[in-house]
């Protein structure tokens, strides 16, 4: 014998009665079976309505519509398959049990026989299912056989909750006979009391009655089902990336259910656990699926299961006068919680600090504050009462998770990652379960964070992209390009925004990237840094970082609001670095007591990893005797084409072209660039410098540097032509070459000039856009460290962004 108890999605339409009815009767040619059904989706609540709406004295007569409207799509569906379904005696037989309902609302209520009437009302849909789908095998001549739970099934208790009394139900289904060869059929959901009064198992109590009728047929299984593969590491319906779980111990099926998850109903478990009769939950869609097996199996190894929450739960925080009273007083408080009809889910108490702490939920008209009254009153012993509303339990289940130490110091570890405000972590709630209790209004993302670092153990970037010119384009096109390579290293790069100067495009299920540009155009949602700051802080991600591809001087200023918000920063943008002393290092203390990295690589030199080098042999005990480099790709390229004869002007706008230079050439050509990066590496080395203690020896005029239009600017540029064709004669008659050069020497002096260099100089050959950087050191004396490279270009500059990515994750 085997049960199969299938839910309301399972049945929500004609297409899907028809579905699980070829189930069934592939199902029942192999062995005997009992069948078990839930209401059709939406009928339940729509049941529940009707029940409201008489404990308001309103009417229900356009919900009566709605179901009636419900089950006639349903048998007309049917009909259209099966030409021989009895639609017109099954339509009579709903309309005739509505109808009756609807007479007798206002005759029950005036009796005072409430309760009776609301167990009739919601148990409808149960009734109505078994009796369509009975109907369906027997146009197939299929002999079926029908069990009326409210005279097998004993429940005592609540009328609209009641707990079944195994043991009665048993001696009630032995006393029936029933017939060999026959598909058995159950309506979920249902039992009868001692009165021999209906009464409702709770809602979704439909799993509840499949376990009882396993266990009353003494079956070999019991199958659950519903809409889903199976049940998840997490709600699928919330996080995209949780997985079906192939197997669940009884115990960690309790603890899941209990503890919030959705998929079975917190009675199920314990009669099956109890006769030791498997459950499995299948997919009506995908019948051939293995699912998920509930056994009494116990994997040997130790690991951690699913995830799961609650939510609208009410704290209830009580100091004690002395810790020896808190067991006295505890009995006191659970009087006045039974008394005021409060439902307990947890208890909690701590002797050190003297508090005992109830999580509980109670009904919608009932006063939290007079709870909080009658808890005062009743002992003196109390010293102080807080009360928490929309508290959220979120508990991670897994076998012997209570006493597992490497699982908790892990989930301790990825904690710090969320923003969740963690009032309390509990283990004692069950050896299976530990428990976050926070008042974080979404928490969604942070079980995301939580369940994809236990369970996929992926390294996760966060990325919110400003700037999106050549560089900022070469960086999407790279990551698009390394994503699968980097997912076998379980890597993600996950771009959640991306902004130019007027507008920013925000998805916190990530941006898809083969066509960005038009749904950053279609939104055209104005640009606002606050707001994505706002967005990154409050979406609750693993590891959000700001990359900065502009030259903005007010995107810079937010850089330490940014990382107080625990926001990772990468940025070539070199104007914060190479601003105030003051700010260079109150930023850097920022990060440290964060814990987010402030990284700009691409700062100096693009992607030579000439900071990088610096620190090390800093950190390594080594110490600067000088420095010399030339730190500009864009001059590199615009002096190495005077040698081909190339005017100034003309090489400019190439290097413009390029990619090469600043958005306005003239911060390249006066040399300003080149001092905001020689002064970075002074600082990095260790010098408390401003900009102005930088010299510059002018190489354009003054009055150009005014200039602020690039295209006026490149006009004037071209009267110079003839002067650096000159100075460019000069050097050559010496066997020379121009190069921009900056140096750093010893005492901290630094100095930018544009000079002659000699063939014997490790600069004279570099050109085309190169960098080369030369450092004398302890270590590196009398022949230098040298470094070289491009130092300019979106790809070369976009790799070293890419690189300060991965190291966010070191």
């Amino acid at each position: 014998m085997k049960i199969l108890k299938f839910g309301g999605t399972s049945v929500a339409n004609s297409t899907k009665f028809l579905e699980v009815s070829k189930i069934i009767e592939q199902e029942f040619q192999k062995e005997d079976l009992a069948i078990v059904l839930s209401a059709p989706a939406k009928v339940t609540n729509y049941l529940e309505q009707i029940i409201q709406n008489i404990k308001c004295n309103s009417p229900s007569d356009e919900i009566f519509h709605k179901l009636k409207k419900i089950f006639s799509e349903i048998i007309c569906g049917i009909k259209n398959q099966k030409k021989n379904f009895p639609d017109k005696t099954i339509t009579t037989y709903i309309i005739n049990k509505f109808d009756y309902i609807q007479k007798n609302i206002k005759k029950t209520k005036k009796h005072n026989k409430c309760d009776q009437l609301y167990a009739k009302i919601i148990s409808m849909g149960e009734i109505f299912s078994i009796k369509i789908m009975q109907n369906i095998f027997i146009t197939k001549n299929i002999p079926t056989f029908l069990i009326d739970p409210k005279k097998i099934i004993i429940a005592k208790g609540d009328i609209l909750n009641a707990q079944v009394n195994i043991e009665k139900s048993k001696l009630n289904i032995e006393k029936v006979n029933i017939p060999k060869k026959h598909l058995i059929f159950m309506p979920g959901f249902i039992a009868g009391n001692e009165q021999q009064e209906l009464v409702t198992l709770g809602r979704n109590g439909s799993d509840y009655s499949a376990a009882i009728l396993s266990v009353l047929l003494n079956a070999k299984v019991c199958q659950i089902w519903t809409d889903v593969n199976g049940i998840y590491t997490t709600d699928p319906n919330v996080i995209s990336t949780a997985r079906v779980l192939k197997h669940l111990s009884y115990n960690e099926a309790k603890a899941l259910s209990f503890f919030g998850a959705k998929v079975l109903h917190p009675n199920t478990i314990s009669p099956l656990s109890k006769n030791n009769i498997p459950c499995i939950i299948k997919n009506t869609k995908y019948p051939n699926e293995s699912g998920t097996i509930i056994n009494n199996n116990h994997p040997k190894k130790k690991t951690i299961k699913g995830i799961t929450y609650l939510e609208n739960i009410i704290m209830i925080k009580i100091k004690v006068v002395t810790p020896t009273t808190i067991h006295e007083i505890t009995n006191q408080i659970f009087s006045v919680f039974l008394n005021n009809s409060v439902h307990i889910l947890f208890q909690s108490y701590s002797k050190i600090k003297e508090t005992i702490f109830f999580y509980i939920t109670i009904k919608k008209n009932q006063q939290i504050t007079l709870l909080h009254d009658q808890l005062k009153k009743k002992n003196n012993k109390i010293k102080n009462i807080t009360i928490k509303k929309k508290i959220k339990i979120i508990s991670i289940i897994g076998n012997t998770i209570k006493s597992n130490i490497k699982c908790k110091n892990k989930i301790f570890s990825i904690l710090k990652y969320t923003n969740l405000n963690i009032l309390n972590i509990h283990n004692e709630f069950s050896q299976y379960a530990i428990s976050i209790v926070t008042d974080n209004n979404n928490i969604q993302e942070n079980i995301k964070i939580i369940h994809d670092q236990i369970f996929h153990k992926k390294k996760i970037i966060e990325i919110f992209l400003i700037g999106i010119g050549g560089v900022g384009t070469a960086l999407i096109q790279q990551v698009q390009k390394q994503k699968n390579i980097l997912e076998q290293k379980n890597i993600q790069f996950k771009i959640y925004g991306i902004a130019n100067s007027k507008y920013m495009l925000f998805n916190t299920h990530k941006i898809q990237l083969n066509n960005w540009k038009e749904q950053l155009y279609q939104k055209k949602e104005k640009f606002c840094i606050k707001k994505i700051i706002y967005n990154l802080k409050t979406a609750a991600l693993y590891n959000p970082t700001i990359i900065d591809c502009t030259a903005s001087q007010t995107i810079a200023d937010c850089y330490d609001t940014i990382l107080k918000n625990k926001i990772h920063i990468i940025t070539p943008n070199k104007k914060f670095n190479s601003g105030s002393w003051k700010n260079y290092i109150n930023i850097r203390k920022i990060s440290d007591k964060v814990n987010k990295k402030f990284l700009y690589e691409t700062n100096v030199s693009a992607g030579i990893p000439i900071i990088h080098t610096l620190k090390s042999l800093i950190n390594a005990g080594d110490k600067l005797i000088k420095f010399k480099g030339i730190l500009s790709g864009s001059l590199s390229f615009i002096f190495g084409k005077l040698e081909e004869g190339i005017s100034i002007s003309q090489a400019t706008i190439m290097a413009q072209k390029l990619g090469f230079t600043e958005p306005n050439p003239r911060d390249d050509l006066s040399g300003i660039d080149v001092a905001r990066k020689l002064l970075i590496l002074a600082r990095e080395i260790g010098y408390q410098l401003e900009l102005h203690d930088i010299a510059i020896t002018p190489i354009i005029p003054k009055e150009m540097m005014n200039i602020k239009k690039k295209e006026e600017f490149l006009s004037e540029l071209s009267k110079l032509d003839k002067f650096f064709y000159e100075k460019y004669k000069i050097a050559k008659d010496k066997n020379q070459v121009l190069r921009l050069i900056g140096t750093i020497k010893k005492n901290g002096i630094c100095q930018v000039k544009l000079t002659s260099v000699k063939k014997t100089d490790p600069l004279y050959t570099v050109k085309n856009g190169e960098n080369a950087l030369t450092i004398y050191s302890q270590y590196y004396n009398p022949i230098p460290l040298v470094l070289r490279g491009y130092g300019a270009g979106n790809n070369v500059t976009a790799a070293g962004i890419f690189s300060d990515l991965l190291q966010i994750l070191s």
